[in-house]
């Protein structure tokens, strides 16, 4: 396994992530705790989570996953010391979180007592931001005009901005939070943080996970580079966009159990024409270059410059090995090639 420096944080990462956030729906705690278990023994150190997990998110659902790690932890508290754990406060948007209101100081503070004493915890490794209290250009809100950018109070989102980092910076303070980051946010997102940081000697994002992948490139070159040059790690999820990559979903497939049978927050944006053309080109390039698809489009993901570590999910032991597997085998300079030539016809299919 390969380490890489969690941005301007002390802690080193694995390069592959693992995500959590099927269990609790698709997963329960005796497959979390395999999950969880087998990870660590390939040299994964790095747990993925958020208080709205497990997915989709329901009222039902809502903190179980944080809840199965608690109990993976409980089940034996010395573990806790060989993971770097990461969580996420919820953004607005969800009544039976706080009411729906927005991310604040007030919140971060309530929110992290409440991941810790699910996760059955004294601290957290890192704390980020599930989404912006604005408007993003994320879940398929990247065309032109779908976010008025210029509708933005940007001194009312500075304000919060500068709120939320005063509520991290008690939480910091107290030893329950290790370092800060962000997710679904943009260029402007981060460089307002750091700017809000400096000016008031506040804790300072270490990372920023992003919806990145074969079919969701939008986020190379401009926010990765904003990541390198600004000391962010950059955490690729959904790498296999939501499993589509796999080709299990082509032709209308819905496999039992599968992701896509159940409800979407966002709806099924990713399946479009385009998508599928593109999904169908990975798996001819993978099929030549004899390795899964799931290979071709994590093993691509991981070369990436700029990435730091992606965020895996799986539902069933088979789907993660193979997943860890993919990281182990470079793809040949001839794959990649190929792979940029149908990203070249269809840079974003969705």
């Amino acid at each position: 396994m390969k380490y890489v420096r969690l941005g301007s944080s002390s802690l080193d990462v694995s390069r592959i992530c693992l995500g959590s956030m099927t269990w609790g729906l698709q997963n329960n705690q005796q497959d979390a705790n395999a999950q969880i278990d087998y990870a660590l023994t390939q040299g994964i150190n790095f747990i993925d989570t958020a208080e709205m997990y497990a997915v989709p998110p329901t009222e039902d659902t809502y903190g179980k996953t944080e809840a199965i790690i608690g109990h993976w932890f409980a089940a034996d508290p010395a573990r806790r010391e060989k993971v770097i754990l990461a969580s996420k406060i919820a953004g607005p948007g969800f009544s039976y979180i706080r009411d729906g209101s927005k991310i604040s100081g007030a919140n971060v503070i309530k929110a992290v007592d409440a991941s810790l004493k699910r996760l059955q915890t004294d601290y957290i490794d890192l704390y980020q931001l599930h989404w912006p209290n604005r408007q993003s250009p994320h879940f398929g809100n990247h065309w032109p005009n779908d976010v008025i950018h210029t509708n933005v109070n940007v001194e009312q989102q500075t304000a919060e901005m500068l709120d939320i980092l005063q509520g991290l910076a008690t939480c910091v303070k107290a030893g329950k939070i290790r370092y800060c980051g962000l997710s679904d946010d943009t260029p402007w997102g981060i460089n307002q943080y750091l700017k809000l940081s400096a000016e008031h000697n506040l804790p300072r994002m270490v990372s920023i996970q992003n919806e990145f992948s074969l079919l969701h490139t939008k986020d190379s070159p401009y926010l990765i580079e904003n990541c390198v040059h600004e000391n962010i790690a950059f955490l690729p999820w959904s790498p296999l966009a939501t499993g589509a990559l796999t080709g299990k979903y082509l032709n209308a497939q819905r496999p039992e159990g599968s992701r896509w049978t159940l409800t979407q927050r966002h709806g099924l944006y990713r399946d479009t024409a385009n998508a599928e053309a593109a999904i169908s080109a990975y798996i001819e390039i993978a099929k030549k270059h004899n390795v899964s698809p799931a290979h071709l489009a994590l093993a691509w993901c991981d070369q990436v410059n700029g990435v730091s570590s992606t965020i895996i999910g799986a539902t069933n032991m088979q789907q993660l090995k193979e997943n860890i597997a993919a990281f182990k085998q470079p793809l040949p300079i001839e794959a990649i090639d190929e792979i940029k030539q149908v990203l070249q016809q269809y840079p974003m299919p969705y």
